[in-house]
């Protein structure tokens, strides 16, 4: 009787092949967004605090 759901890692070809997929996979991106957008508000901080000092 044949099994209804065979183990992948039974076969050395197919686990060679699901190991392979795997690698390919790139990492997600990082957004560079959220440090521009710190600087951003922290010159604006600066700025206004100069201002205010000036005044």
């Amino acid at each position: 009787m044949a099994e209804q759901h065979p183990d992948p890692a039974g076969s050395t070809q197919q686990f060679r092949a699901f190991a392979h997929q795997n690698e390919q996979e790139a990492p997600p991106k990082r957004s560079n967004v959220l440090p521009i957008v710190a600087i951003v508000v922290a010159l604006a901080v600066v700025a206004v605090a100069a201002y205010l000092l000036l005044k």
